[in-house]
């Protein structure tokens, strides 16, 4: 009968934090994945580029108009759609 609250607080904690946190993670794992040219990006640091090329592991991003940079594909934190504006745009 002490087992039950530890259980019960247990599969609270997986519902609320560790699920939708794993969804989360696929969702932008996907997105990574599919990233193209053309496509806005929010980087870890928070810069918000266009991409110009894709590699495998890496993509080149313009920040402003003749400033690119390369960055790592896993540090990018948010791919918008090809429909979004950069800041400041």
């Amino acid at each position: 009968m002490s087992v039950a609250p530890l259980v019960l607080i247990f599969v609270v904690f997986y519902f609320l934090m560790i699920r939708p946190q794993q969804k989360r993670m696929k969702t932008l794992q996907d997105s990574l994945k599919a990233v193209k040219k053309n496509d806005t990006v929010v980087t870890a640091g928070g810069l918000i580029g266009k991409v110009t090329r894709v590699d495998e592991t890496e993509v080149e991003i313009e920040l402003a108009p003749n400033v690119k940079v390369r960055a790592i594909k896993s540090t990018l934190a948010e791919v918008r759609p090809l429909g979004a504006k950069p800041a400041n745009d």
